[in-house]
């Protein structure tokens, strides 16, 4: 369920804005939206596994909080930005 530095690394390559960008909003959300896949499938799995599904609650609300934020700051990032993930907003 965690993500690999590689993996990690990868998502952060696609997503950075300038070659330093490791914090930016695009590069948490796709971060966030990589490891929320990866336990939905988990969840699939282990549909009483109730510690992970308040961790998953807890990184939808958390991807859903900054992309409020993006939506707010730069309607035209944001909206790039679920375009590549395949988000539905």
């Amino acid at each position: 369920m965690p993500l690999t530095a590689e993996v990690k690394s990868g998502i952060i390559d696609a997503y950075k804005r300038s070659d330093q960008d490791t914090g930016s909003p695009e590069v948490q959300v796709a971060v966030l939206t990589k490891r929320i896949n990866g336990l939905t499938q988990h969840q699939r799995d282990q549909s009483h596994d109730y510690a992970s599904r308040r961790g998953l609650l807890r990184m939808v609300s958390r991807r859903n909080r900054l992309l409020r934020y993006l939506a707010g700051k730069d309607r035209a990032r944001y909206l790039e930005l679920i375009g590549r993930l395949g988000l539905r907003k």
